[in-house]
């Protein structure tokens, strides 16, 4: 079976990663856009990865630019301006689609094991899914669902 630990990112430098090295975590995946109205969440997504990291929550971020260009900065600037505006601390990745002939095949796994209520495809920013430690996707949330809103779902993985 095809879990998450399949699949290889790119650090915003291009340097590839395997998601094997998030074995055994809980990891909470997100579409991510500096200029987004909801960019607020970045700012919750760092509060539950500063909470629970320690107890083996990892948040990921992806940014994307398809949703009205509100991915404009380049990768390096990208990630700059989430630590200086946002005190992101969290691992952010290479900008990549998440829809369309060329989605990542990270982001092709996770719309095939949790659709979302209309159809598979990521309708904005912010969707988020939530992976156990097996790398198995088990939710998938809208862009509107607050991050606060997974840390109930987020503790019951990590307490099992």
């Amino acid at each position: 079976m095809t879990t998450i630990h399949h699949f290889t990112v790119q650090t915003p430098h291009g340097e590839k990663i395997s998601l094997e090295k998030y074995k055994g975590k809980v990891v909470l995946i997100v579409n991510t856009a500096t200029k987004c109205g909801l960019a607020s969440q970045f700012k919750e997504l760092q509060a539950l990865y500063d909470h629970y990291e320690a107890d083996g929550l990892e948040v990921l971020g992806f940014p994307s630019n398809q949703f009205m260009n509100q991915e404009p900065l380049e990768d390096d600037q990208m990630v700059s301006a989430c630590e200086m505006n946002f005190g992101v601390t969290f691992p952010l990745f290479k900008k990549i689609n998440v829809n369309g002939p060329s989605t990542h095949p990270l982001y092709k796994h996770l719309k095939e094991k949790e659709k979302g209520v209309l159809s598979k495809e990521i309708k904005w920013n912010f969707t988020k899914f939530l992976i156990n430690r097996d790398g198995e996707v088990i939710k998938r949330y809208s862009p509107q669902t607050s991050p606060k809103k997974i840390e109930t779902d987020i503790n019951h993985l990590l307490q099992s």
